[in-house]
């Protein structure tokens, strides 16, 4: 079933196994509230059982762009269309948060973004491949972040 996810309340709903669930949540909130903020989308949510296909083009990109296999269990995804840019979001039991910007139009900006909860330690698939830069969300405490530019087609 899926979930429009509130910034205003901020909720732990589908990410509760995770054992930095609340800074998890706080994370996913923040995301919905830039895409409320700037696209006026809404940011809706689903069990990783109904999103297969878009983790697997998540998977199927780490793992031909970078040869990354993620280890933590995917929990929710989401994936949409705002402005030309194709995004997709899978968010991990570890607290981690990946997504894809890929740019419907050739040319465009196409990226694999890393965010990491607050509490939560750098997986080990990426500890020594990235470097994470910080940043405060009242949402979510504090973000680390990275990213990547896809080089290839999907």
């Amino acid at each position: 079933m899926s979930y429009v996810v509130d910034f205003n309340t901020v909720s732990t709903v589908g990410l509760e196994s995770s054992p930095v669930a609340d800074a998890l949540a706080g994370l996913r909130a923040n995301e919905a509230r830039y895409y409320k903020n700037k696209y006026d989308h809404e940011f809706t949510v689903e069990p990783a059982s109904e999103a297969k296909d878009t983790i697997d083009w998540i998977h199927r990109i780490l793992k031909e762009e970078r040869d990354l296999v993620i280890g933590s269990r995917p929990l929710e995804a989401t994936a949409f269309q705002v402005d030309g840019l194709r995004m997709a979001y899978v968010f991990y039991e570890s607290g981690l948060s990946i997504n894809v910007m890929y740019a419907v139009d050739d040319g465009g900006k196409r990226a694999v973004g890393f965010k990491l909860s607050d509490g939560m330690e750098v997986p080990e698939e990426l500890a020594d491949k990235f470097k994470f830069a910080r940043q405060k969300s009242k949402l979510a405490g504090t973000i680390r972040g990275s990213y990547f530019v896809i080089k290839n087609e999907y």
